[in-house]
């Protein structure tokens, strides 16, 4: 029998999604495989530091129960020794050093999931690739496209691929002229204000009035530099999701139903209950095709790999369907829409990660040919 791989799992970091990271951990650790994969977790804390959890708080962690309280609520604490990761000695290795030097680790794969900046925007990817370890999802370009949703629309508008309609503004040019007449007059209301490097709809605020569409761009630039303001969609909220490399493939489709007049915020996501899935989603054959179509065409624009989720709205009045965006690593929460659409497209979540740790060895390994690793 070959020895199991050794399986590093990132997760926490310094972004707004910190506690949906730790949620997202405990789900992937569940679900691998013993016999397959010698499993540790690395968490980064609110600062930056890496750290160590003992072995007994991740076996305690991954043998709860999970049920009751929220989404996020059954998570892997970042807490224990400080670390720092480096290269392995071994060719395509990574190692996880003490503050002393001292090896506590070494990892074949990392298996990211971390939410936000500083996680899903590539910094964390140009970390690994210097290191020269595999790791799961996409490189430093798709992950950064990917997060920074200015530049992901510019690609998809590249593409041909539609989408809500949206202006972007940078901080500096909005403190200089806010036009908020002229915003208002171009989108109508309510519109969608959203910072545009974050995710888990963070910062995000439906604006119902133009009395309050400059509050709700304080409120996004508290997260970044960059704001993007989009038109209120009519519809449906539909989701894909994706995997593969050079040839990916779809999911069957998955909806999201909001309880009244609310929107898909961070709250109705893992803290409420108010919203509600729907997989497979109840949609005409011809647009469960064109759906999934554009959703690898969207992962191709932004030059993803391994995984993604991409999201939706379709009118059912005219048959419209705009991208909304794209997230290169999608929640691995038990409310996971990802998990759930590779589920009912006959893909168990145990095989979706055995896929993924395979294609972050395919990537790898396409990459050192191209002589990218050292």
């Amino acid at each position: 029998m070959p020895p199991a791989t050794r399986i590093g799992i990132l997760y926490g970091g310094r972004s707004g999604e910190h506690d949906v990271s730790c949620a997202s951990a405990v789900a992937v650790l569940r679900a691998l495989d013993p016999a397959r994969f010698d499993a540790i977790a690395v968490g980064i804390d609110r600062d930056g530091t890496f750290r160590l959890p003992s072995h007994d708080a991740i076996v305690e962690a991954v043998k709860r129960d999970g049920g009751g309280g929220t989404a996020i609520s059954d998570a892997l604490v970042v807490e224990g020794r400080r670390v720092h990761l480096v290269a392995g000695e071994g060719r395509g290795t990574a190692a996880v050093v003490g503050v002393d030097g001292t090896v506590l680790a070494v990892f074949d794969v990392v298996f990211p999931v971390l939410h936000g900046p500083f996680g899903e925007d590539g910094t964390l990817q140009g970390l690994l690739d210097v290191i020269g370890v595999p790791y799961v999802g996409s490189g430093v370009l798709g992950s950064a496209v990917g997060m920074d949703k200015v530049a992901m629309k510019r690609a998809f508008r590249g593409e041909g691929i539609s989408q809500v309609p949206y202006v972007w503004r940078s901080e500096a040019k909005w403190r200089r002229d806010p036009d908020v007449a002229g915003i208002v007059g171009e989108l109508g209301l309510p519109l969608f204000v959203k910072p545009a490097n974050l995710g888990s709809s963070v910062g995000i605020t439906r604006v119902e009035v133009a009395g309050d569409v400059a509050g709700a761009v304080e409120v996004a630039l508290q997260y970044d530099h960059l704001v993007v303001i989009e038109a209120s969609a009519e519809g449906r909220e539909i989701e894909c999701g994706v995997l593969g490399g050079l040839d990916p493939v779809a999911s069957l489709p998955g909806e999201i139903v909001v309880a009244g007049s609310g929107f898909y915020d961070f709250e109705a996501k893992y803290l409420d209950g108010t919203a509600q899935t729907v997989v497979p989603a109840d949609l005409p054959p011809h647009v469960v095709a064109r759906t999934q179509a554009t959703a690898i065409a969207a992962f191709g624009a932004v030059g993803a790999w391994g995984l993604a989720r991409v999201d939706f709205f379709w009118d059912p009045r005219t048959d419209d369907l705009h991208v909304n965006e794209i997230n290169t690593i999608p929640g691995f929460t038990p409310i996971s829409m990802f998990s759930q659409m590779w589920e009912a497209s006959g893909v168990p979540y145990p095989e979706q990660i055995e896929r993924l740790v395979e294609l972050a060895f395919e990537r790898h390994t396409l990459e050192e040919r191209r002589g990218r690793m050292p």
